[in-house]
């Protein structure tokens, strides 16, 4: 997910007062006046507290928190959005995994240990007692990409079948600085931790270890270390069985360096050599041996769907995601705390979700097309829920208009700008920069396209079946502070609260103003496309636009 400020200093409230003024001035007010930050309290303090123990899909967090949103869609006025139901079934899997505490490297100048947790972390997405390498062959095979339109396949002549690939994390692009590359410092899904994993099973590997530098990634190792014999989420797919390595995992920079030192190479030089166009995989003359024990328990999660009926075209649909999940009770910070409530992350979203229908339900005139607020399971294991709806769509994809995606509200000041995510993606661009300007608020773009923020959130399974779909998060302009103050804290926020315990409300900082500012802009382009007849597209160069128009 894309990755929101805490909380640095006292909130300025003049500002923040002055910015709402100038929204309210200069843009249709209707349904405005139902957006409330004490009703975002409200909800983030209950979605956040112990006692939905960190939202987590299987348990009696999940249990709760559905409950509570069913609970709060009707209260919103919102009708059941499956038939007569609020729920959407998602059949999933969960994999327990208990791994030795090393791994043993053969090389040819002797062996070697690496030490679970601290060099490495495992799992399996496969359904087995057990999984295991055994002395099993490694080889270097790049970024683990193959893409022809970009002419860039790093399997080209090899098998890889029962070995172990070493993969960098990223794009080509990234760690050269080459903009003829990819797309240079902007990640592609070519990037994405998942499309390694998934590729590597295709092309028959048993096991892929990607080397983890926090610049490549986007956060440090310590997100990493979360994965640890924590149980993982994925579909149940045993109807349509997928392929899968026996294991997946990352691998510290320290710990890469060494297995490549072992090998007999520079470790100083060696993963530079991926950047260029030609790489060959290399095989390391290494070999690996360790196990873990598995536990699998399959059950249902639930998405939860809730609509208003279009007034004129009710067969066409917007939908809001917004994801409820979080990552449950875990291990223990240097506090003592083990619940991950995940407040921002995403609390502060499923919140939005209830504004939302606020708004639209206190409309003098009622949307003319429909308005779908789906509250999704599993993004954090994997966007999951959204997969399995954008897989089986209650409403067909070729009359879903758009999807307007909210992971993480900004909890704390007002802001001038309003950031997109996915540069040039689709007209909903467009659409949001309009609103923005008549509030008075300028439309910027991610600082940091290097970390693939657009291929991180629900909204990426809806591109991926050809919907338009819009991704923001908060400013960085914040009203009333100094320049680099929202960088700041955002900074602070991904390296010190970031898939930790300490992701909490905080009721003496966290006003909402910012994120009641950025909640009516996306209300206002939902506005807008609930009373057109048109259907917003994709812009030349996205790479979903194609399958939109069914080419």
């Amino acid at each position: 997910m894309k990755l929101y400020p805490l909380a640095l200093a006292a909130i300025a409230l003049l500002g923040a007062c002055n910015q709402d003024t100038k929204n309210t001035s200069a843009v249709d007010e209707d349904g405005l006046a139902a957006f409330s930050a004490d009703s975002m309290r409200l909800h983030v303090a209950q979605l956040a507290d112990d006692s939905l123990m960190g939202r987590k899909p299987f348990t009696e967090g999940e249990t709760k928190t559905v409950a509570y949103l069913q609970k709060q869609f009707k209260q919103a006025g919102l009708e059941p959005g499956n038939g007569d139901s609020y729920l959407q079934e998602v059949p999933m899997v969960n994999i327990q995994t208990n791994a030795d505490p090393s791994m043993t490297v053969s090389a040819p100048k002797g062996n070697l240990s690496l030490k679970g947790f601290d060099d490495y972390v495992i799992w399996t997405d496969k359904i087995a007692d057990k999984v295991s390498l055994n002395n099993d062959e490694v080889v270097f095979a790049g970024y683990g990409v193959v893409a022809p339109e970009h002419n860039w396949n790093d399997y080209a002549g090899l098998d890889v079948k029962g070995k172990v690939v070493l993969v960098m994390v990223n794009d080509p692009g990234f760690a050269a600085n080459d903009s003829s590359l990819f797309k240079g410092k902007t990640m592609t899904y070519y990037g994405r931790w998942t499309y390694k994993f998934e590729e590597a099973a295709r092309q028959g590997a048993k096991g892929c270890l990607i080397v983890h530098t926090t610049e490549g990634a986007s956060y440090p190792f310590s997100v990493v270390q979360n994965n640890w014999n924590a149980s993982k989420l994925r579909l149940d797919d045993r109807a349509k069985p997928k392929p899968y390595t026996d294991i997946n995992g990352w691998v510290s920079l320290p710990a890469a360096k060494r297995l490549v030192a072992a090998a007999g190479m520079d470790s100083t030089s060696f993963f530079a050599m991926a950047d260029k166009p030609g790489f060959k995989a290399l095989p390391l003359n290494l070999k690996l041996s360790t196990s873990m024990k598995v536990t699998t328990t399959f059950n249902k999660s639930y998405n939860v769907v809730g609509k208003i009926t279009g007034t004129k075209r009710p067969d066409e649909v917007i939908v809001y995601s917004s994801h409820w999940d979080h990552l449950g009770i875990g291990k223990a910070d240097e506090t003592g705390d083990s619940i991950y409530n995940g407040a921002l992350d995403n609390a502060t979203g499923t919140a939005g979700l209830l504004e939302l229908a606020r708004a639209f339900k206190s409309l003098k005139v009622q949307p003319e097309r429909t308005i779908i607020m789906l509250s999704v399971t599993a993004e954090e294991q994997g966007l999951w829920g959204s997969a399995y709806y954008a897989q089986n769509p209650i409403y067909p994809v070729n009359k879903t208009v758009a999807n307007i995606n909210i992971d993480g509200i900004n909890p704390n000041e007002s802001t001038r700008d309003i950031i997109t995510i996915g540069k040039g993606q689709s007209e909903l661009e467009d659409y949001l920069k309009e609103a923005a300007e008549k509030a008075g608020r300028v439309l910027a773009y991610e600082n940091h396209p290097e970390a693939g923020y657009y291929y991180r959130s629900d909204h990426f399974n809806f591109a991926k079946v050809g919907i338009p779909a819009l991704y923001t998060s908060n400013g960085m302009e914040v009203i009333g502070k100094e320049a680099g103050y929202g960088a700041k804290a955002d900074s602070i926020y991904t390296e010190k609260h970031y898939h930790r315990p300490s992701d909490e409300y905080d009721p003496t900082t966290w006003t909402f103003a910012g994120g009641i500012d950025d909640l009516k802009l996306l209300f206002l382009v939902g506005k807008r496309l609930a009373f057109e007849t048109k259907m917003p597209v994709w812009k030349e160069g996205s790479e979903f636009k194609a399958i939109r128009e069914g080419k």
